[in-house]
């Protein structure tokens, strides 16, 4: 029977390694993989890539190896940003850092490694893997002829093979038995795509088979999938096809394409998007480098924040035909919702991208694109009158409307306001009138759009989690059957856990517990504004001697009960659930103190967060000579935040008064009682 002989291995990474690392890892050159900085006094700025702006706030200090945004108030250090923007964790941005610049780590096992940490970890080594057995196909395969004829034909050279790592799969299972003899586990080739069971799960057969093969590259240049090209056109199957959703591979955040382009299109503060592998290929090898694809989907929001990384402005060419051009309105409007600056570009009839870079090369296709181009506005009435739907009242109508249509996607007023004006110049010769009608007909749409988010919300938001965005999400009032009216609250966020546990504890340890937790927190505190003001409540009844418990808040009004239940299922874990099974018991509050301070540490961080992030707002818009206090406050501020990160919340809070008096002892065995279990 075949044993695996190959296993991932995880490391026990030493303080002093991590401090080789940090010292090694030039935080510059890391986020500048993602952010275009430039030098400003002793370090570098540009463009956060956590949130949109239009003016840098995002600061980079070498010296100190750490990074700042002033806007929306993220900091910290290489790794925590390789971590935030590759979206792993801290053992892979240690092993990522490590990897790129040359650092060996230590092969010593560590036992209970987190499951999806191993999982990704034997996903990319299996992924890698295929790489290069596909590539090595390509290039020493008989049976990969029609393969190399392919790319030759398309005028591809072997330079421009490997530097996109195309790869040939065999028609039999030859990647299955070649990871065998590698050692490599099945469970990580199944995993990452590259096989599948058979009819009987008995067997397993190789997922790409006589195909031209494209891996797909993660931004900092892993291979994450792969795309297989058919190379005999007569067959009837699919001419491509990719990689299913795997640990490591989500198709709707990545963009083919990027690890190649990200630096130039910083460089050209531009991304040109196209339709197909070959585009982007080709297109590289006439040195047009700032172009991507979108990885064989329709354009999605998380593709778009991929590329707003790199920069603001995006230029479509998709192919003339009806698919491509329906495309392409399509990704406009995704485009244009999450807040870029798009431009859009036809090529003459019977030309994609590829076939007019390789007959007029380069220049040519620059100086075409620099002509052609146009605004969304433009390019869309230019579209209609092509197609004759601007010869009647009819045809006019419904193109602006449409045009309209695209304008609310925009989320900045602004920006709307400018172009419904520029819709007005261009319109103007079939209108006769004022900027006035576009402006109501553009807030029809936006109503209409708030009351579809709100139907939907009463609907099944609850359970999709789908809000419109620009619609109230906070509130929907209905009235019940007997006319008396109650409310029901939507929310699209859980509620943070945290808070919900200070009101668990609040309710059910007594006195003593809610003078500790009101001594450190205050209703400030919450996010969520039911849980704050069930806090309230709490306080104004404990300093009242009135009654405080379960069964009454179950008798009070809305938001009350339906809150107490989520508070009480949410103490009840998966250890607990088993133990009632089994007949075991498992208790989660065994020292319900250091419970309370477990979750007023992330309260107390957050509502720090948040002073910082309206401080540095506040500092934005302020009179020069008001700015010093804010900044003296933000530095506070920031020193507090590092102070609670970095201290156990054991040691942040101080212990109760009813703790101190006891000996260390007694300390250690404190337990609450709840009243029916006195």
């Amino acid at each position: 029977m075949y044993r695996p002989l190959f296993c991932i291995i995880f490391f026990m990474i030493t303080d002093d390694k991590k401090e080789e690392i940090r010292a090694t890892a030039d935080i510059v050159e890391v986020v500048g993989d993602y952010v275009k900085l430039k030098k400003s006094g002793s370090g570098f700025i540009g463009l956060c890539p956590f949130h949109q702006e239009k003016t840098p706030s995002f600061h980079v200090t070498p010296r100190l190896g750490i990074y700042k945004c002033f806007g929306c108030g993220e900091s910290g250090d290489v790794f925590s940003f390789v971590m935030r923007l590759e979206g792993i964790g801290f053992l892979e941005s240690l092993k990522t850092l490590a990897d790129r610049y040359g650092i060996d780590l230590p092969d010593e096992h560590v036992e209970g490694e987190d499951d999806r940490t191993r999982k990704r970890e034997g996903t990319f080594h299996a992924l890698k893997f295929a790489g290069l057995f596909f590539h090595r196909q390509l290039l020493e395969l008989d049976d990969a002829i029609a393969a190399r004829n392919y790319l030759e034909k398309r005028g591809y050279d072997q330079k421009i093979w490997r530097s996109f790592g195309l790869g040939y799969a065999p028609s039999n299972s030859a990647l299955l038995k070649a990871a065998r003899d590698e050692g490599i586990v099945e469970e990580y080739l199944q995993e990452a795509d590259l096989i599948k069971p058979g009819n009987r799960n008995e067997e397993y057969f190789d997922t790409f088979r006589h195909r031209l093969m494209f891996p797909i590259f993660n931004p900092s240049g892993k291979v994450i999938a792969f795309a297989g090209r058919i190379l005999d056109e007569r067959k009837k199957t699919a001419k491509y096809i990719n990689s299913a959703q795997t640990p490591v591979y989500n198709k709707s955040e990545v963009v083919y394409g990027v690890n190649f382009a990200k630096n130039d299109i910083r460089k050209e503060e531009e991304v040109i998007l196209v339709e197909g592998y070959t585009d982007v290929i080709t297109m590289n090898q006439f040195g047009i480098k700032n172009v991507v694809a979108s990885s064989g989907t329709s354009l999605t929001p998380g593709q778009i924040k991929i590329l707003q990384r790199y920069g603001n402005r995006i230029v479509m060419i998709y192919d003339a035909d009806a698919a491509g051009q329906s495309a392409m309105e399509r990704g406009m409007d995704i485009a244009l919702g999450q807040g870029m600056d798009v431009r859009l570009l036809d090529l003459p009839d019977g030309e994609d991208p590829d076939s007019f870079v390789k007959k007029f090369e380069r220049e040519s296709f620059l100086t075409y694109k620099k002509e052609h181009e146009e605004d969304f506005v433009t390019f869309s009435i230019q579209k209609g009158e092509k197609n004759g739907n601007m010869e009647s009242p009819a045809g006019r109508s419904a193109s602006i409307k449409k045009i309209l249509e695209s304008i609310a996607n925009i989320p900045g007023e602004l920006d709307r306001q400018f172009y419904v004006q520029h819709l007005h110049q261009k319109t103007q010769m079939y209108r006769k009138g004022s900027d006035r009608e576009l402006f109501k007909e553009l807030d029809v749409i936006l109503s209409e759009r708030e009351k579809q988010g709100r139907f939907r919300q009463m609907r099944g938001g609850e359970h999709t989690g789908s809000i419109h965005p620009g619609t109230d999400n906070r509130e929907i009032f209905q009235e019940n059957d007997d006319k008396t009216t109650s409310r029901k609250r939507i929310s699209s966020h859980k509620r943070p856990h945290y808070e919900m546990e200070i009101v668990r504890l609040l309710l059910q340890y007594g006195e003593n517990m809610r003078r500790f937790i009101g001594h450190n927190i205050g209703e400030d505190h919450f996010v969520d504004e039911d849980i704050r003001i069930f806090y309230i409540d709490i306080m104004k009844r404990h300093i009242g001697g009135d009654e405080i418990s379960v069964e009454h808040y179950m008798s009070r009004e809305g938001p009350y009960p339906s809150l107490l239940g989520d508070i009480l299922l949410e103490r009840h874990t998966v250890s607990e659930g088993l133990a009632r099974r089994t007949g075991g018991t498992s208790k989660k509050d065994k020292n319900p103190v250091l419970t309370a301070k477990s979750a007023m540490k992330p309260l107390r961080l957050n509502y720090c967060e948040s002073r910082r992030r309206e401080i540095a707002e506040k500092i934005k818009t302020e009179e020069p000579g008001k700015r010093v206090k804010l900044i003296e406050s933000l530095s506070k501020l920031q020193k507090e935040i590092s102070r609670i990160q970095k201290t156990a919340s054991d040691e942040l809070f101080e212990d109760p008064d009813f703790l101190k008096k006891g000996t260390a002892s007694e300390k250690k065995k404190f337990e609450y009682k709840m009243k029916h279990e006195k």
